[in-house]
């Protein structure tokens, strides 16, 4: 059995990184939506926009992954967004620290809840290390899609939708779960990075009215 010394210590991950440490290019939010709504062909069609636009940006010898959940169907389980990125440190294209590590960006422990991620909108850039449209913007682009619940892990009920049918629907009805990347909101949940609300629909018409463009946050896995 774990000492009270031993449990805390085994609670509390080695940073891979320190505060404020720089490093390569392995973290951005797309520049543009794939443009047909949250139809991204899948979490394969969601990777290869990634990969296309880093791959624009000088750093397609990295293998890139969308931060995106899948929920069960067909017998086919659930995939979580956070088992998708690598083990990190993330850094931006400007090379500042966006987390440590999968459990510092979701603060699975204590300190780096209270400490947490450093996606916001000044950090959250582009791929050509642009800022993207925030609350109060014209038009508005903060909903980012993850179908993701806070934790990184998917939506595990397949009666309701929260990935527009595991990304392969545009239509008005459905939905799917987005993030806010400036972390601005009425609600408490409207400051979730990853998890702030579903969509309003799934086509592209829906993800603009609900404030968004269909953007992704990607990920270098490795």
């Amino acid at each position: 059995m774990l000492s009270l010394a031993g449990l805390a210590q085994a609670q509390t991950p080695a940073p891979a990184a320190p505060p404020g440490a720089t490093g390569p290019f392995t973290f951005f939010v797309t520049s543009k939506g794939a443009g047909n709504g949250a139809d991204l062909g899948g979490l394969a069609g969601a990777d290869a926009h990634c990969q296309k636009l880093a791959a624009a940006a000088g750093a397609g010898d990295k293998t890139w992954r969308a931060y995106l959940s899948t929920q069960p169907e067909a017998g086919k389980p659930a995939v979580n967004a956070r088992d998708r990125i690598g083990a990190g440190p993330w850094f931006n294209v400007k090379g500042r620290l966006i987390a440590n590590s999968v459990s510092h960006l979701h603060g699975d422990v204590h300190e780096e809840a209270r400490i947490g991620n450093a996606v916001n909108w000044a950090t959250a850039l582009t791929e050509k290390g642009e800022s993207v449209k925030r609350a109060g913007d014209t038009p508005n682009e903060h909903d980012i899609l993850t179908g993701s619940q806070p934790d990184g892990r998917a939506f595990a009920s397949e009666s309701v939708d929260r990935t527009c049918k595991n990304y392969t629907s545009s239509a008005a009805d459905g939905a799917v779960q987005v993030g806010h990347f400036d972390r601005t909101g009425a609600v408490p949940t409207a400051l979730s990075w990853n998890s702030a609300h579903p969509s309003r629909g799934c086509g592209q018409a829906n993800l603009v009215s609900t404030g968004g463009a269909g953007l992704l946050y990607c990920f270098a896995a490795k």
